[in-house]
């Protein structure tokens, strides 16, 4: 009896949720792949409650991405830690359950929504950037 098709009997992993965040990245088109070397990305249980804090966020479920930095084509200041990309497991894990979407598709949306910022694109951009990687 195989298992195709069948869904995970564990939740992913940070490391699974690495891999899926790594291959959405990696279908973006390369004038913005090439402005991503200095890009950290981590994966997280949760936001910590710093950032929620100042986010305004109660609940920490209520954070699935975080981007922080400078955008691309804003002067780096001495001292500037690198951007980097949070994303936060267990909120990612508790939306792909609730709205029944693809993890990969999830998670494809997330990354390429704080990439964005990466960009300072606005949002209808974030949407077409989407959808490029989704093809």
């Amino acid at each position: 009896m195989s298992d195709a098709g069948q869904p995970p009997l564990f939740a992913p992993t940070v490391a699974q949720i690495e891999r899926l965040a790594l291959e959405a990245l990696g279908r973006l088109p390369d004038p913005f792949r090439s402005h991503l070397s200095n890009v950290v990305l981590f994966v997280e249980e949760f936001a910590d409650d710093r950032i929620l804090k100042e986010m305004e966020i109660d609940d920490p479920f209520g954070l699935t991405g975080l981007y922080s930095g400078r955008p691309v084509g804003e002067a780096e200041q001495t001292g500037d830690s690198p951007p980097t990309v949070h994303l936060f497991r267990r909120p990612l894990l508790d939306e792909w359950v609730e709205t029944g979407v693809p993890l990969d598709a999830l998670i494809t949306h997330v990354v390429v929504h704080e990439i964005g910022h990466h960009f300072g694109l606005s949002d209808v951009d974030m949407q077409v950037l989407e959808d490029m990687v989704a093809s």
